[in-house]
């Protein structure tokens, strides 16, 4: 009875479709959990249920996920809802012990071979060994090449072809990266040590070729749970599939829409065909977000909504749960420098207001941008973390970069721009003007040395004034030593740690992570979608990235991009995942800022429905104020009214009705009732010219007047 009575608490105060989750019967269960909707509760809830029903026991039951904070989260709420036992691992933690443990067995006795940390090292001795000179970074890619080749189960001999297949971005020549792959595999064996990688192929090797393993790894493991199934590689999934076995207890987790680590070989694949594997498996779809305001959720919506491709076949609409909050911002600025000091400023309110900084985060496309975060930060006094990346003076290329450039104050000459001095000082570290390398990490380094040039182009923007008498003084340009005195005033002043601040994070890697206030900044075309991104399939990646991001905020969201780089730059356009608001809704369009205008912030105000609060784009929602699915409280007295006064208006102007008000228009007023002016005015669709030519007989019309006591002739007359 006791039991029986824990396993129904748990069941306590979860939402229909979590129970569903969590009561469905054993075999196949495919949890479709969009952003906030309590997906580690539902799985977690899951297990829970069934091992304090006694439908299972806790050590027979493996789940898997693809972070150790992850892992520890889930093994965390399992003790606290009684089901201590159950083992909670990353694939690559799970895969190591069961290899530790059956290595004597399965190498005749022999230890387990060392695990390499990283792959650096010896893909620098491989490329080295194939006539390739490589750097720190361009060894990083190249490890990063093989890796994904090994998770996608490709052998070295395959990869020329499944590169080209996957339109892979290579970072040398394909024929030249299989040589590398095959001279780091020789290595490796040759120094007796394995990769993660290998201890996963390990793990199944064990399990499929020796049948006392995998039969003791089958008694013990009999119902496995997978967390953020859309991340699984070919690799992992095949370890699962030895696992299983055959059998079918299997509870997966996934978001299609949250796919966008790709580019290391995770599929959404296997979370979008789980039905077709899976014969009779159990769907759930958990779409209340109880993580978000109605605000975020609607706009999140928005963006998700206009995806293609196989992802978009599972796409949720997400329905926010929370009261409604502040209306997300939309903001545009001249120039990113403008647009990193909004960015502080508005920080320093919210902490200022008592938002803790722990609780805010700017999130960029690549950790190259956040140089300018950190420097407006440290200027406005608040306090910061980087998240998944070095401080941009903490990197080792832009260490680098600025020995460099002090080197260079003693060859350059001092008259030589400095632009074309920073220029020609980092092309002695290998930079170049010209197009970026092919490559994560090394192009990576290049976007970071090219954010110490346009650092010197707007430095160089403001000459230093020099008093020459008491009443005179002549502007001096600056000089490469004065940039590098600036630079290196710069990183002492961020050098500064900070154990609770604002985070700064690539968009990759603030996945997973929730935020009161977010800022999306630099959503311009070239950066979001990137310019590397050439497919429609890579396109859509990085639309899912802008939604990732919009949904890891709970109340306060900003949406902003620069129209220029620099000060006087290049005009850039908006990115195309952004909502195009029309100025019919009293909103604007990004346009280009001259070099003279000062660097200004303008606001597009995004529109909410007043009765349920999601985030509205279509012209005639947002001159409604409200979904076309909520329900209308429209005052059809006043409709018919101002539709017989609108009539008569139009016969004595002799115009079409809509050239009056739009037939929107029209249910618009009946539905909003608007009293002032001001309301009357905030309705899409009426300006000053038609507040001044209907607005009182409108507004009386409103208070109960009737048509006869409004006088279109006197009142509408168009005047010659």
């Amino acid at each position: 009875m006791a039991v029986h009575s824990a396993s129904e608490q748990v069941l306590a105060g979860l939402d229909p479709e979590q129970r569903s989750a969590v009561t469905a019967p054993a075999g196949p269960v495919c949890i479709l959990a969009g952003a906030g909707t309590g997906k580690t509760r539902a799985i977690t809830s899951r297990i829970a249920h069934r091992v304090l029903s006694g439908e299972i026991s806790p050590r027979h039951v493996l789940a898997v996920t693809f972070t150790a904070r992850a892992a520890a989260e889930m093994r965390h709420r399992l003790a606290l809802i009684g089901a201590s036992g159950v083992q909670a691992r990353t694939f690559h933690s799970a895969a190591l012990r069961q290899v530790r443990y059956f290595a004597p067995r399965l190498l005749s006795g022999r230890a387990m071979p060392e695990l390499l940390d990283s792959k650096v090292r010896l893909v620098t001795l491989a490329a080295a060994r194939v006539g390739l000179r490589t750097d720190r970074a361009a060894a990083r890619d190249l490890a990063g090449e093989i890796e994904w080749a090994k998770s996608s189960l490709v052998e070295p001999s395959d990869y020329v072809v499944s590169a080209a297949r996957a339109l892979r971005d290579t970072p040398h020549e394909p024929a030249k990266v299989a040589d590398v792959f095959t001279a780091y595999e020789q290595l490796k064996r040759s120094n007796g040590v394995i990769d993660f990688e290998d201890m996963l192929r390990a793990a199944v090797w064990g399990i499929e070729e020796h049948s006392d393993v995998g039969e003791q790894v089958r008694g013990q493991y009999r119902h496995f749970v997978v967390d953020e199934y859309q991340d699984v590689n070919p690799l992992q999934q095949r370890l699962l599939d030895a696992w299983l076995a055959g059998r079918n207890d299997l509870t997966v987790v996934g978001d299609a829409s949250q796919t966008i680590y790709s580019f290391t070989g995770a599929t959404s694949a296997y979370l979008v065909d789980f039905p077709r594997r899976h014969r009779g498996a159990t769907v759930v779809r958990l779409v209340r977000d109880y993580r978000s305001t109605p605000q975020v959720v609607g706009l999140a919506n928005a963006v998700i909504a206009q995806a293609r491709g196989t992802e978009a076949r599972l796409r949720l609409e997400l329905s926010g749960q929370r009261p409604p909050g502040p209306e997300p911002d939309l903001r545009i600025f001249t120039d990113e420098p403008a647009e990193a000091n909004a960015v502080a400023a508005r920080c320093r309110s919210l902490i200022d207001t008592g938002t803790p900084a722990k609780e805010i985060a700017v999130l960029f496309r690549v950790n190259a941008q956040s140089e300018a975060y950190e420097k407006a930060l440290t200027e406005v006094g608040v306090p910061y973390v980087v998240q998944g990346a070095e401080r941009f003076f903490e990197r080792t290329e832009v260490r680098q970069a600025m020995v460099a450039l002090r080197a260079a104050t003693r060859s350059i000459p001092g008259e030589t721009p400095l632009p074309a001095a920073v220029v020609e000082a980092l092309t002695a570290v290998g930079w170049a003007p010209d197009a970026p390398p092919a490559g994560g990490a090394a192009r990576e380094r290049w976007e970071a040395l090219s954010a110490l040039v346009q650092l010197a182009e707007e430095y160089a923007a403001t000459p230093e004034v020099v008093p020459i008498g008491e009443a005179a003084s002549v502007e001096r340009p600056v000089t490469l030593s004065d940039f590098t005195e600036e630079l290196a005033r710069r990183a002492a002043q961020q050098h500064v740690p900070t154990v609770d601040g604002v985070t700064l994070a690539s968009l990759h890697s603030a996945k997973g992570l929730e935020w009161d206030a977010v800022f999306l900044v630099g959503l311009a075309e070239g950066t979001l979608p990137t310019t590397y991104a050439k497919s429609v399939e890579q396109v859509e990646e990085e639309r899912r990235l802008l939604y990732v991001g919009i949904t890891r905020a709970r109340q306060w969201l900003w949406l902003s991009y620069a129209a220029a780089r620099s000060p006087g730059g290049r005009a850039r356009r908006p990115s195309r995942f952004l909502p195009q608001l029309d100025r019919s809704g009293g909103t604007e369009r990004a346009t280009g800022a001259g070099p003279a205008r000062r660097p200004e912030r303008r606001r597009t105000q995004i529109v909410s429905c007043r009765i349920c609060g999601a985030t509205l784009l279509a012209g005639p929602d947002r001159k409604l104020g409200r979904c076309p699915t909520c329900p209308s409280d429209i005052d059809d007295e006043l409709h018919e009214r101002l539709r017989e006064w609108r009539q008569r208006v139009a016969g004595a102007q002799k115009v079409p009705a809509y050239v009056v008000f739009t037939d929107a228009t029209l249910v618009a007023l009946a539905e909003r009732r608007p009293g002032r002016p001001e309301e009357l005015i905030a309705i899409a669709g009426i300006g000053p010219r038609k507040l001044g030519l209907y607005g009182e007989s409108v507004l009386a019309l409103v208070d109960g007047a009737g048509v006869d006591d409004v006088c279109p002739e006197k009142t509408f007359e168009i005047q010659s």
